[in-house]
């Protein structure tokens, strides 16, 4: 049987990126599932399938977008992805983790100081109100939440550029989801520009980049208070 170490070295080979971030990962988490034994992370334990369900499926993003050198902010980052693995796989990202658990992001601020990610912000708050005070200020926003798409591109779509995306970590059978979410798309100023398919090296799981790219600004009214957003989501 192969070892953490050579399934995470031979998925980053699959996709053509840095092997040499294979420890920095790999630290990221053992960091992960020891925090996880005090505080709900993950329900995944098993380091195989953290490396694979967990690393590898975010570092999947970097196949199909660009963030080199992109300021990106990683909308309900949790334990930290997709945002985590995306910094340390593309250092030069300047990326914000973004989430409404102190703890939660108390302990990715730990993993930045660890691994000496110094660049990366890591922010306690909720995103319909950070976005108030960071409109069209990122290239990219990110999320990998389980939030219907109409729900997480009214909080991301916001703070995303003219120009820029949302990249939308989604599962495969996201179809309707995605159809119910056309609407809300346009009304906040954005065009569905691929819908990606991808499966995760070693594994037979499929799993879908959906890619949003923001084609005018967002008008003000968005985004909504949390409330309003969860008791009558954009259609």
């Amino acid at each position: 049987m192969r070892s953490t170490t050579e399934l995470l070295q031979q998925g980053l080979q699959t996709y053509g990126l840095d092997v040499g971030k294979t420890d920095q990962l790999l630290t990221f988490a053992e960091l992960l599932l020891e925090k996880n034994q005090v505080m709900n992370l993950t329900a995944i334990t098993d380091p195989v399938d953290v490396a694979q369900l967990h690393l590898l499926d975010c570092a999947a993003v970097l196949t199909m977008a660009d963030l080199k050198g992109k300021s990106v902010i990683d909308v309900g980052t949790g334990a930290g992805f997709p945002g985590m693995p995306l910094q340390i796989l593309e250092p030069t990202a300047k990326l914000t983790l973004l989430d409404s658990l102190n703890k939660r992001i108390g302990f990715l601020q730990e993993v930045c100081d660890t691994l000496g990610l110094h660049t990366t912000r890591c922010v306690h708050g909720r995103a319909e109100e950070y976005a108030r005070n960071h409109r069209e200020k990122f290239d990219y926003a990110t999320s990998r939440a389980v939030a219907a798409l109409n729900v997480l591109c009214e909080l991301a779509l916001p703070m995303v550029k003219v120009g820029g995306a949302f990249l939308a970590m989604k599962s495969v059978d996201c179809d309707e989801e995605l159809r119910q979410a056309k609407s809300a798309i346009a009304q906040l100023g954005g065009s569905v520009e691929a819908v990606r398919d991808y499966t995760i090296p070693g594994t037979d799981v499929r799993h879908r980049l959906v890619i949003i790219r923001k084609v005018k600004p967002t008008p003000v009214t968005f985004p909504r208070a949390f409330a309003r957003i969860k008791k009558n989501p954009l259609i």
